[in-house]
């Protein structure tokens, strides 16, 4: 039970245990009913040009960095000299202002600013 009640924090998914004197089956909270499952419904996923402003912003006021350099376009490492770990910390950073975590996989994705917009401008948790 307690590794199901971590993964499901992990995942974000909130639910309510069943009371034992009014057994009802497990209420889960409206952040998955945004995900899109056919293409009849309209997802609701962020504004391509809104998610780039904020992935700008965002890494504008990152440590070290020229803000004269960043534009959609930049890549961290060629034109922004990212390292890997700073690559790591502007994807921690990423998610939390998306307000989701990422797999490691997606993470090691996005190493420009037009990769993470395409992955939060896609994304239906992306807040």
């Amino acid at each position: 039970m307690a590794s199901r009640n971590a993964l499901l924090k992990h995942l974000r998914i909130n639910v309510q245990a069943p009371n034992p004197r009014n057994p009802t089956p497990f209420v889960v909270s409206s952040n998955l009913l945004g995900r899109c499952f056919s293409n009849e419904v309209r997802c609701p996923f962020l504004d391509r040009s809104q998610v780039t402003h904020r992935v700008v912003d965002l890494l504008k006021h990152f440590m070290y960095t020229d803000s004269h350099k960043v534009t959609p376009n930049s890549h961290f490492q060629n034109d922004l000299g990212f390292d890997i770990s700073e690559n790591s910390c502007i994807v921690m950073a990423l998610e939390e202002e998306f307000g989701f975590g990422m797999s490691s996989r997606d993470a090691a994705k996005i190493n420009s600013v037009n990769a993470a917009v395409d992955f939060f401008a896609s994304h239906p948790w992306a807040k």
